[in-house]
């Protein structure tokens, strides 16, 4: 930061950009920390979950920006045209010296702006067929528990348990304390109908009341919530709305599959009265004690009519006992002469099997084997004998025909040069050495003169 002067001679600092915004950031949020603001919403710009938009009345607007967290807490859109009351801090975003609200809670003002928001998602949902008759399940006639969503404290919780244990002592409930008022009303209400109905099985819930006191359309407003008509629309278990007055709707009665005029009249509809169910069971025993009698009653004249035209049973049993023992002899014959048959077959298949003993048949086999075993021996040395003969003539004429036979009769072989037998004197020249080979040795020679014989 450097120093200059205005045009009286007054020293002034001298910022830079960044340092100046810091500077108006720091005065502005030490002389406005939070404020509360009226306004008009326009120019909605939705960036990454975050809002941004403006605030205006007739003479003026100022810039404002809403994070994501508070965005998804908001119970209605955030629609241009609509009447707010903005609660934040005021500051300047420092990168653009752009002066704004960073608001961490916004209301609608007045009754009418909530009305349109309430008919505008009425609409919206209804088109979607979250409100149709088709899908609203029945309340089951004996649910074993039940599980209440509301406030732990206040006058609901109490008409609730106070109309459930009169009508039925035994009744078992589950409370799921939720905020039923306020920014987080909504968000919290909406989780614990999802948790309920995630573990409605390992609970034992059979259906859920959602319940809260009478208010003004902004104390009922977190039962207009998106987010839970969807969670109500979404339950596995039949859900009972039971918000305010008789005269009160919300959005989550017109989503529920049963609309309680009072939380009183909830646990009316859901617990049934025991003196009644006792008292309807007593008569239904009645008439199946009665209806059973009359039963009773139609058999035993049947019963006593069958016995009339049957007559005297003992005559009939002789004649049947007769009839027995005449059956059981013929059996008995019957077993005897059958068997003596096979007794007799018996004895014919062991004589047959005595002659085809193992034994019996290996030493018939072993005498066919030793006689063959003769006759091969035999065989045998005669096909010995007879090429031992032809093998003495093969060897005769190989020895006649073999060139050393021929040299015991006084002949000789002469090889050339190459170790060749000569037959004629082509190839041969005087000088070259012969090698003569005789019966028994061998001699060498010079050729000293050749003759040719035509």
């Amino acid at each position: 930061m450097i120093g200059s002067s205005d045009n009286n001679g007054v020293e002034l600092p001298v910022w830079s950009v960044s340092q100046l915004n810091q500077r108006a950031r720091q005065l502005l949020e030490g002389q406005l920390a939070r404020v509360a603001v009226v306004g008009e919403v326009s120019n909605v710009r939705v960036v990454g979950g975050h809002a941004y938009f403006s605030l205006k009345d007739d003479r003026a607007q100022v810039a404002a920006v809403l994070f994501s967290r508070e965005v998804e807490l908001l119970g209605f859109d955030l629609v241009a045209g609509l009447k707010v009351l903005a609660t934040g801090r005021v500051t300047v975003f420092q990168p653009r010296g752009t002066f704004q609200i960073v608001l961490d809670t916004l209301e609608v003002c007045g009754t009418g702006a909530l009305q349109t928001a309430f008919e505008e998602l009425k609409r919206k949902l209804d088109a979607e067929g979250l409100f149709a008759t088709s899908r609203k399940r029945p309340l089951p006639p004996l649910p074993r528990r039940v599980g209440v969503i509301t406030s732990p404290t206040g006058a609901v919780i109490r008409d609730i348990v106070q109309v459930a244990t009169r009508r039925f002592p035994g009744a078992r409930m589950l409370v799921l304390p939720v905020r039923v008022q306020g920014a987080e009303a909504a968000p919290m209400i909406a989780r614990a109908i999802g948790k309920a109905s995630h573990w409605s099985k390992e609970l034992g819930l059979d259906v859920l009341i959602v319940a809260r006191g009478g208010g003004s359309i902004e104390d009922l407003w977190a039962f207009n919530d998106e987010k839970v008509a969807r969670a109500i629309a979404a339950s596995q278990i039949p859900v009972v709305s039971a918000v305010g007055h008789e005269t009160d709707f919300t959005i989550a009665d017109f989503v529920a599959d049963v609309r309680a005029p009072t939380p009183s009249v909830a646990a009316e509809l859901v617990f049934p009265e025991q003196a009644e169910l006792v008292a309807r069971l007593r008569r239904l025993a009645v008439r199946i004690e009665r209806s059973v009698g009359r039963d009773i009653q139609r058999d035993r004249h049947r019963l006593r009519a069958a016995g009339n035209a049957l007559g005297d049973g003992r005559a009939l049993i002789a004649v049947q006992s007769q009839r027995l023992d005449f059956a059981i002899e013929a059996l008995r014959r019957s077993a005897q002469t059958t068997t003596a048959a096979r007794r007799l077959k018996l004895e014919k298949i062991g004589t047959r099997l005595a002659h085809l003993h193992p034994r019996v048949r290996l030493g018939q086999l072993r005498g066919c084997i030793q006689a063959i075993g003769e006759r091969v021996e035999l065989l045998a040395v005669k096909q010995i004998e007879w090429r031992r003969h032809c093998l003495a003539g093969v060897a005769g004429r190989l020895k006649a025909l073999s060139p050393l036979g021929v040299l015991e009769r006084g002949y000789s072989i002469v090889l050339g040069p190459d170790g060749k037998a000569l037959c004629e004197t082509a190839g041969v020249r005087a000088g070259d050495r012969l090698d003569i080979r005789l019966a028994r040795g061998r001699l060498g020679a010079v050729v000293d003169g050749i003759e040719t014989e035509e």
